[in-house]
């Protein structure tokens, strides 16, 4: 179970370590070909949404690696599912309805926060 979770997890955690760190660095003009629904949200919003995925990211990994409070995988797991329930709510009341990324990414989180409930 732990060799599942490790893959499945960090797979998940590189996504979001990419993603977060897009939404810090980058400007609207630059993530706008990636993110249609950036224009819908005040920029120090999007600025700290990247900061959740890339501390949940981390939160994914480093409790399990370092014995500490491994807990804290289980709830970073469970804020992603959170996280892609509302981007498809935010995706669905906007004109941009492609959600496939969004479906796939709260199924990956599902099966990481039932692979974290074995740490």
């Amino acid at each position: 179970m732990n060799i599942a979770y490790g893959i499945v997890a960090g797979l998940l955690a590189l996504f979001y370590l990419y993603s977060g760190t897009l939404k810090v660095s980058r400007s609207r003009d630059r993530l706008r070909p990636m993110m249609a629904w950036v224009d819908r949200v005040p920029l120090p919003v999007l600025r700290a949404l990247g900061a959740v995925e890339i501390l949940g990211a981390a939160g994914l990994i480093l409790p399990p690696l370092t014995g500490i409070a491994p807990w804290l995988a289980l709830a970073a797991a469970l804020g992603f599912v959170l996280l892609q329930a509302g981007a498809i709510a935010v995706h669905l009341t906007g004109e941009d309805r492609r959600i496939t990324l969004n479906a796939g990414l709260i199924a990956t989180a599902a099966v990481t926060v039932w692979l974290a409930t074995g740490l």
